[in-house]
């Protein structure tokens, strides 16, 4: 949810500069279940524009209606939604909403922390209790440095609950290659929220704007790229449509920790490319071999570019949330892990 936040907070700050004030409502917690967990939030804007969303569509509504006064008197309050008679989901919605007014430092601590791909938590107080109550307001934590989203008193009301959320660095997608079947997972991996970089060859004719999402491009050799800011929270797909470009890229990245690696092409394809990367690279640990998945996407009977990513995504949601690939429908129990 790092990306949803960050938009939050650049669209947010973006507004205050222009003189528009914004409520950040937040999910902070859940009776029964709900179509998103605590933690997720939207921001309503002055102008009555929406930034994100914390369900399916019903609960804005009423957010909306109910910011108004918080524009008005500038107070934080509770809101709470029964969503067991209208959304059919069998739960209550605790919603703290808020000015989003933070200090002037806050965007260039929150933005170099996004930038060095840092972890931050984001600390909201509430009560179950609907209106408004002294102390309600939420803070960010910013390598050990607390910021006011809404420009709140640090003085604790210690009768409120306190809920916390750690944010991860924002997902991020390397593709190598750039033929067209990249430029489609692209498309679809930053619909997702993930933020995607492109490897291209060195002589590669085209630019970061015929790839729709992108946030970077290089044109390198495989002995070029930069594997610095390759972490835990990278997934990586060689889609290079050479056989020899995959393996000399798969010995780069042979000292970095993505948490997933996919190659296209057939299962032979796949055990010829580890036998000659084995060659190359014998002392290769186990763990990094385990994370390279080929072919690349989970069976949904994928055919056109299109498809295909959406496969490939699917496969790297699941591998980086842990999840087996089975229709909900026979799941038992929660859809969404314990909170």
């Amino acid at each position: 949810m790092t990306h949803e936040f960050k938009e939050i907070v650049q669209n947010g700050l973006v507004a205050q500069k222009q003189g528009l004030k914004s409520v950040l409502a937040t999910v902070v917690a859940l009776d029964g279940s709900s179509y998103r967990r605590p933690g997720v939030r939207m921001l309503i804007i002055e102008n009555h524009e929406m930034v994100g969303a914390v369900s399916g569509g019903c609960v804005e509504k009423e957010i909306l209606l109910r910011s108004q006064t918080v524009f008005k008197s500038g107070e934080s309050k509770m809101m709470t939604y029964d969503g067991r008679y209208r959304l059919g989901c069998e739960g209550v919605l605790y919603i703290l909403l808020e000015l989003f007014q933070p200090e002037d430092i806050f965007e260039k601590a929150f933005f170099e922390c996004i930038k060095k791909r840092q972890p931050f938590e984001i600390q909201s107080y509430y009560t179950k209790k609907e209106g408004v109550i002294l102390g309600l307001g939420s803070f960010v934590k910013l390598n050990d440095e607390m910021f006011s989203l809404g420009n709140h008193s640090k003085e604790i009301n210690k009768t409120l609950s306190i809920f916390n959320q750690t944010l991860s660095a924002c997902s991020k997608l390397v593709i190598i290659g750039a033929e067209h079947d990249a430029v489609q997972l692209c498309k679809y991996a930053a619909l997702t929220g993930w933020e995607v970089t492109i490897v291209a060859g060195a002589k590669e004719a085209k630019t970061i704007g015929d790839f729709q999402g992108a946030s970077s491009f290089y044109a390198v050799t495989p002995e070029e790229i930069n594997i610095e800011s390759i972490d835990n929270q990278t997934a990586i797909v060689l889609m290079t449509h050479s056989f020899a470009n995959d393996l000399r890229f798969l010995v780069a990245l042979k000292e970095t920790h993505p948490n997933y690696i996919g190659v296209l092409g057939p299962t032979k394809r796949r055990e010829d490319l580890l036998n000659q990367f084995l060659e190359y690279c014998p002392d290769i640990e186990d763990d990094f071999l385990e994370r390279i998945y080929g072919p690349a996407g989970i069976d949904i009977g994928s055919e056109t570019p299109q498809e295909i990513a959406i496969s490939i995504m699917a496969e790297i949601l699941a591998v980086t949330r842990k999840r087996d690939t089975i229709s909900l429908s026979k799941k038992t129990g929660r859809i969404h892990s314990n909170l």
